[in-house]
């Protein structure tokens, strides 16, 4: 099936619980995938690189930790990633923000890109690309590629979802070897129609109150 980090914390499995429910309304699902975001963003950020500096406490001066400076970007795949993105927001504030917006053609059912909007440092940045939902793969390739096409280093992206289906992870795997994905659930399959299994239905439409 491929290389996959499940992000199995109690917080995040128990309001993952709750956006699973049917009788989730608008308010509590955007809110709870928000959170949702927060707490992945605490932990796909544990590897970023740390340096000295010389502070002065009320007390002393000291040498502490802070962040080395490695710029990071946060691109979600509209639209159901911008659900993620302010949760991604509360723990990186200093974060830039890019867009890709794919369209998936009706008879071929793959996805093209529509809008794509990046920081122009896209290749000294480390990406972290957004979408609640890994089902087949085919955006969260086609986010990649155009990404890549614009400078991106793909060993500098991992991709973070709530929900996979394990034939997106082993697509996405395949495309994109070098490409880290977390996840906060591994669910069991996908139906004939491309819907993740036991999923939480269409994250776009129950995050914006569409059909």
């Amino acid at each position: 099936m491929g290389r996959v980090t499940v992000m199995d914390h109690p917080l995040i499995q128990h309001k993952l619980t709750i956006i699973r429910r049917v009788e989730t309304g608008t308010k509590d699902f955007r809110q709870v995938v928000s959170e949702i975001a927060m707490l992945m963003a605490y932990e796909v950020t544990r590897d970023m690189p740390l340096e000295d500096i010389e502070i002065e406490t009320p007390l002393v001066k000291s040498v502490e930790k802070t962040l080395s400076g490695k710029k990071v970007a946060i691109i979600p795949i509209l639209r159901a990633g911008i659900g993620m993105v302010d949760g991604f927001l509360a723990m990186l504030p200093a974060a830039k923000v890019g867009h890709v917006g794919l369209y998936r053609d009706e008879e071929t059912l793959q996805p093209h890109e529509y809008f794509v909007k990046l920081p122009a440092d896209i290749s000294e940045r480390k990406l972290f690309v957004v979408d609640p939902m890994l089902a087949t793969g085919g955006s969260a390739i086609a986010a990649i590629e155009a990404l890549e096409k614009r400078g991106a280093k793909t060993s500098n992206i991992k991709f973070v979802c709530l929900v996979a289906a394990p034939e997106g992870v082993k697509a996405l795997n395949d495309a994109y070897p070098d490409v880290e994905i977390v996840v906060a659930a591994l669910d069991d399959r996908l139906n004939e129609i491309g819907y993740i299994l036991p999923g939480l239905g269409d994250a776009g439409d129950r995050l914006f109150g569409t059909k």
